[in-house]
């Protein structure tokens, strides 16, 4: 359990390719010190010279549930500073990743899950993929801005309202998502795509990851840290515990 980082094989095919694996059941719903570590293992991978690709996947039922809000409930106002801080750290993680972040999803991606993969560059996504911010359904707010990154605004505004999710069907027409295959083609399909951005120069690959966050035309870092404020408000005003109460009651954690 937790986040652990590997090579997918030995040998030319698997030469500058980091696997970051994230496994937290039962439903990769991350705890503060989990996103921690997540932004350590793809810091980490990036910062290695001989890392030309980062692949991040994760085990079990779905990608990524979103926080997990049960410890939020149970450890109060300094639980929430603490999600803050740690997905806003895992998110800038992917974004500034050194080199390429490909991110292989499965099953559910909510919440914080799209903040991972709106700000990888590349995804490749099963069929059973679906992809959506429950924020209003969990009493918190954020990820807009990489929502934003998947669909066209006026689709992520109805989206983020009503809580809905969609496809990677759907997102693969939008162009957000590069390949969509059966998920037990899912790992294979993300390593090939890894490796034809890994055969590229190492060091060449590096400046054009600076060069294309550099004319991205919203800082994403900004942007997030922004709507975070608003969280923020929900949860002084009471707003989001008395939401977040009512889907404790629900027996789930996630969003």
């Amino acid at each position: 359990m937790g986040v652990s980082t590997s090579s997918p094989e030995k040998g030319p095919a698997g030469e500058g390719i980091a696997v970051v694996t994230v496994d937290f059941p039962p439903v990769n719903a991350l705890p503060v010190a989990g996103w921690f570590a997540l932004a350590d293992a793809v810091r980490t991978a990036g910062r290695d010279p001989g890392t030309r690709c980062v692949v991040l996947t994760a085990a079990g039922r779905g990608f990524n549930a979103g926080v997990d809000v049960k410890e939020l409930q149970a450890r109060g106002p300094s639980a929430l500073v603490g999600v803050n801080r740690g997905c806003f750290e895992a998110f800038a993680a992917v974004y500034e990743c050194e080199v390429p972040v490909v991110a292989a999803v499965h099953g559910f991606c909510l919440g914080g899950g799209i903040g991972l993969v709106g700000n990888a560059d590349a995804i490749v996504a099963s069929e059973d993929a679906t992809f959506g911010l429950p924020e209003l359904d969990r009493g918190a707010l954020g990820a807009a801005t990489h929502l934003a990154r998947l669909v066209p605004r006026q689709l992520m505004r109805a989206l983020y309202y009503t809580s809905r999710t969609v496809t990677a069907a759907e997102l693969h027409a939008h162009g957000s998502v590069w390949r969509v295959v059966p998920r037990e083609g899912l790992r294979a399909a993300a390593l090939e795509l890894a490796r034809e951005i890994a055969a590229k120069d190492g060091e060449l690959l590096r400046l054009a990851k600076a060069a294309i966050n550099g004319i991205d035309p919203v800082d994403v870092r900004r942007s997030y840290r922004f709507e975070q404020g608003f969280t923020f408000e929900a949860s002084v005003s009471g707003v989001a515990d008395r939401v977040r109460d009512t889907f404790g009651k629900e027996g789930g954690s996630g969003g």
